[in-house]
């Protein structure tokens, strides 16, 4: 058996008028980024999108606040978090991934 997994639900607000162009660049995410998210512990990773801009994330991990840590210093987020930055709506001189709004998670069926 594996680690333990931290099971780990987010929200965040894509700007109404950009959904399909958010929805766009995640059907196209670079290799280099989706390399570094799973060296960077997030694994089972998905996305959801709702027409009005609600997006609802899903990972597992064996510490989000160490995977956090991990993606802030590398250079293919930084690239990435400015390409979202317009489409996002965060607060002012937050990248879109420091303003996630973590979900607790109050039920679990195995």
């Amino acid at each position: 058996m594996g680690p333990l997994m931290e099971r780990v639900c987010f929200q965040l607000h894509v700007r109404p008028d950009a959904v399909e162009e958010y929805r766009r660049r995640h059907g196209e995410v670079w290799p280099d980024m989706r390399a570094a998210l799973s060296e960077a512990g997030w694994h089972n990773y998905s996305l959801f999108l709702r027409p009005d801009g609600l997006a609802v994330g899903y990972l597992e991990t064996p510490d989000f606040a160490a995977s956090l840590e991990r993606m802030d210093g590398l250079d293919i987020n930084t690239r990435w978090q400015a390409e979202m930055a317009p489409l996002v709506r965060r607060p002012t001189g937050r990248r879109a991934d420091q303003s996630l709004e973590r979900l607790p998670e109050i039920f679990h069926l195995d």
